[in-house]
């Protein structure tokens, strides 16, 4: 796999669903808003002209949580040597005081019902009179939009048949990604990649592959990621795991695991612990990094004299697939070779597609949520 940007190695094994191909097919061929979004045929609700205004601005602040923020946030840090300003993240209930009176900000405030409780709250403490606000929530009468109305703010519409998960290739990511200065038609590589048989095939066989693990009772799906930038992007996966698959008593438990400090703590847990594991192995090969000072190197360690950290880190990576495959343990490997919009949006619809074929397979519908929106009402019920 799957083009130039990126290497790939599925896992090692023969395991073929017949079955999934046409689930593969149907799929693309749905009228579904999810599917278009990866697309380069996908209309956005904002113009670029409207939102060329903001991009001035050199502070921006992303109120959101979940998938309303994520994908974002996995944008922005794997794309930063790219990103023209800078974004804070408010992702979380404040409870400390954090609101800065001298700083202007321009607020981008997003959520698709427009009653998400943490964005409400987070809004009111945060918003100044001094602030630009750009609201992206669906065109109903909720919070939010009539909160934008009150502000005489600019209103972006959340499409309604794309949750927040689903939502990264939509407006919800990239008209933040047009405001980082990034090319967000560059992003969306579906009408590409459904005419890749590469791609094709390494989706329907890791499909195939964690159907497998699945039935043998194998339900952790952990990443082991040594690219510190990509730390956001498996953050966005674990929420589209988890909250997609999560349903009926089935579904998988996404770990992320930040390598190599792990390698220090819950590597002997992989290595010799239960194995009820599947691994997925991702590095990006970096042109500069820091290089270690040879004058500093004792005669003990002299393999290290000329290194530079990347060596390093690609060596930890080898070797720790070298023992994995001594010890059979199931993996596979993403290694990127460009830091690019286009290499971030192919991850960004290899990791959907699959999450979403998954869960058909399963006999689980991948876009709702219920357990959660339990929570929600129960918090209302106490709150009132």
């Amino acid at each position: 796999m799957l083009t130039s940007g990126i290497n790939f190695v599925n896992f090692k094994t023969s395991i073929k669903i017949k079955s999934l191909k046409k689930k593969f097919t149907s799929l693309i061929n749905e009228n579904n808003e999810i599917i278009k979004s990866l697309s380069k045929n996908y209309k956005d609700s904002y113009k670029k002209n409207n939102i060329i205004k903001y991009k001035k601005n050199l502070e921006f602040r992303v109120i959101g949580i979940g998938g309303s923020s994520l994908g974002i946030q996995a944008i922005y840090n794997f794309l930063k040597h790219k990103v023209k300003n800078k974004f804070i993240f408010i992702d979380n209930l404040i409870s400390e005081k954090k609101r800065d009176k001298k700083k202007k900000f321009t607020n981008l405030i997003i959520s698709k019902s427009g009653n998400t409780i943490e964005t409400i709250v987070n809004s009111n403490i945060l918003i100044k009179n001094s602030d630009k606000n750009i609201f992206i929530t669906e065109n109903k009468k909720n919070y939010l939009h009539i909160l934008a109305k009150k502000l005489k703010a600019e209103v972006v519409h959340h499409n309604n048949y794309i949750g927040g998960r689903y939502s990264v290739l939509s407006e919800v990511g990239m008209l933040p990604a047009e405001l980082m200065g990034l090319k967000s038609e560059n992003f969306r590589q579906l009408n590409s990649l459904i005419k890749n048989k590469k791609f094709i095939n390494s989706l329907i066989s890791n499909v195939s592959s964690t159907l497998y693990f699945i039935k043998k009772k194998k339900f952790n799906s952990v990443i082991i990621n040594y690219d510190e930038k990509s730390d956001n992007l498996f953050k966005w996966y674990q929420q589209l795991v988890a909250e997609s698959l999560g349903k009926n008593k089935k579904g998988l438990f996404p770990i992320v695991s930040s390598m190599p400090k792990d390698n220090h703590s819950v590597m002997q847990l992989y290595l010799d612990g239960l194995q009820n594991s599947f691994f997925t192995f991702f590095y990006v090969h970096e042109k500069k990094t820091e290089k270690i000072k040879n004058n500093l190197v004792l005669p003990s360690q002299k393999y290290l004299k000329n290194k530079d950290v990347s060596k390093i880190i690609f060596a930890q990576k080898k070797a720790t697939e070298n023992v994995f495959k001594k010890k059979n343990i199931p993996f596979r490997s993403f290694e990127i070779n460009k830091r690019d919009e286009a290499t971030l949006g192919e991850l960004f619809c290899f990791f959907l597609l699959e999450t979403i074929l998954i869960g058909k397979s399963l006999n689980i519908n991948p876009y709702d949520q219920p357990a959660v929106e339990l929570i929600k009402k129960e918090t209302k019920k106490i709150l009132i």
